[in-house]
């Protein structure tokens, strides 16, 4: 006899979490659904590595809930019988089992919320969204926070957030005597420091990778079949988590912002990704890191609070923005960015060292951290006026960690500043003057750091003065702008018409540097 069940519930990619009260007991009436799918695969090229470690991931995640005794459908991406869209999977289910009742969890991004909303609405069965039951905030919780403010900035909702979630908090007032240490987070690594060996993985992914070919997925990036470095379950990420209070948090604050040629991941914790696909909580890495800082005498106050700040603070506060802004957020370009992104941000060959290490890097790991992100690839797509779209389309393929709610309120905002100063307070470029303070990249790099004109000057030296003599009318008027006005006001003449010719050959010969 044809099993039947009375409710199937969607379980999307990034909702691989072992602890939602779905999963709490076992239900015979209730069926679950994973899928890979090409419309959720190829909608931008993405890396490789985030391809397979999604796909990976879901498939240890359904395992894990087949052996907790639930039943599980698995579309893998080349099944015969797979559709490869949500919609007509779901439809061939509902009719094979007889289905009642749909039930899904809330997407994190707009579009697939849209999509199973409406799609819902047109199945003449039950159906129930409910919540991924993850974050700390909802949806709406930022907007509710903001109403009645003329601006929100993501200092006063982290405060809001540590006395309301009582993290590192003495009473009303912040451990340490201050809520915020950025400025102890921004050292250079010291020379010869070598920082602990990453703890990595060695997943033999080969049959996936072969799925993915036969049914030709686009991607980009490298990827060791034999060798795929990342977490994949729940187990794996509380060992990545237990590692980084260990050993890495120690170094953490102090060297979060530093960059360097050797190292790939430095002290960062490298959770991203499994936290961005739900495998781990938010709670659970701010819980470990508070209780390491309050237990730990190596652990000071401006590891925990520069690492609980990403956390508690700035991704809680990205997503607030996200859900507060979409749909029209996804088309914000205040500065009238129009230029293509490119061609060696998809092979890495460059002269400019830093660009070259950091999209290298990019390529090879699925990975670079927030400063590599912010201040090498996007500043420099900043400075050169690239299309925040193609920033956009580029940096959520790329990045294993990347998923739009996430992504777009880092690029578009924090990065290129195309939301005009919703996210950030100012836009984030620089000249190779931060680069080299920060990094030693400029060691041995084609182009001369201290060169602002000249055929081997930096790229970035002219660039920046550019940016901002282009952009006046709308900058001048930031108060954390003013002095970079005023410098450039100072300068002869001469100078400065040396530096816009610089940089306007720079921007026509784009392709070569």
């Amino acid at each position: 006899m044809q099993q039947t069940y009375d409710t199937l519930r969607l379980v999307l990619g990034d909702q691989l979490n072992l602890q939602h009260s779905w999963f709490a007991k076992v239900d015979v009436s209730v069926c679950y659904v994973l899928m890979e799918i090409k419309s959720e695969s190829d909608y931008v090229t993405h890396h490789i590595q985030k391809i397979v470690g999604i796909f990976a991931a879901m498939r240890q995640f359904a395992t894990a809930l087949e052996e907790a005794g639930h039943t599980v459908v698995y579309f893998e991406i080349d099944a015969a019988n797979n559709l490869h869209r949500f919609e007509r999977n779901i439809n061939a289910l509902l009719e094979q089992y007889k289905i009642k009742k749909f039930d899904y969890q809330f997407p994190d991004e707009y579009r697939l919320d849209k999509l199973l909303g409406d799609y819902s609405q047109t199945l003449g069965i039950a159906t129930a969204a409910v919540s991924a039951e993850h974050f700390y905030t909802t949806r709406t919780d930022l907007a509710a926070f903001a109403k009645g403010k003329k601006k929100v900035i993501m200092e006063s909702f982290y405060r809001k957030m540590r006395k309301e979630h009582l993290v590192l908090m003495d009473g009303n007032k912040p451990v340490g005597g201050k809520w915020n240490y950025d400025s102890a987070n921004r050292n250079k690594l010291p020379r010869k420091h070598e920082p602990p060996t990453p703890k990595v993985y060695t997943h033999d992914l080969t049959l996936i990778i072969d799925a993915i070919k036969k049914v030709d997925l686009p991607f980009i990036g490298k990827i060791d079949p034999k060798q795929f470095i990342w977490t994949l379950n729940r187990t794996e990420a509380l060992e990545v988590l237990a590692d980084f209070v260990e050993r890495l948090l120690p170094n953490f604050g102090t060297y979060q912002d530093a960059m360097h040629e050797d190292y790939w991941s430095l002290y960062h914790s490298r959770l991203s990704f499994a936290l961005n696909t739900k495998m781990i909580s938010p709670k659970e890495l701010v819980q470990a890191v508070e209780q390491a800082y309050y237990e730990n005498a190596t652990i000071d106050i401006t590891q925990a609070e520069g690492f609980i700040r990403q956390i508690l603070g700035w991704r809680e506060y990205m997503r607030g923005v996200y859900w507060m802004e979409m749909p029209d957020y996804q088309y914000q370009n205040y500065l009238k960015a129009s230029r293509k992104l490119p061609n060696y941000f998809w092979d890495g060959k460059t002269k400019m060292n830093c660009m070259q290490h950091a999209i290298q890097q990019s390529l090879d790991y699925a990975y670079a951290h927030h400063i590599q992100r912010l201040m090498i690839t996007g500043n420099f797509c900043l400075l050169t006026g690239v299309d925040p779209k193609e920033v956009d389309e580029w940096y959520l393929g790329i990045y294993i960690d990347a998923f739009e709610w996430v992504e777009i309120t880092n690029t578009r905002g924090m990065s290129q500043f195309a939301d005009g100063g919703l996210v950030a307070t100012k836009p984030y470029c620089s000249s190779a003057n931060y680069i080299d303070k920060m990094s030693n990249y400029c060691k041995g790099c084609y182009y001369d750091k201290k060169q602002k004109t000249g055929e081997r000057a930096c790229p970035f030296n002219s660039l920046y003065w550019n940016f901002i003599d282009q952009h006046r009318q709308k900058l001048q008027n930031n108060p954390r702008m003013s002095m970079m006005y005023r410098m450039w006001d100072k300068m002869d003449s001469t100078i400065q018409t040396q530096l816009l010719e610089q940089a306007a050959h720079y921007l026509e010969q784009l392709e070569q540097l």
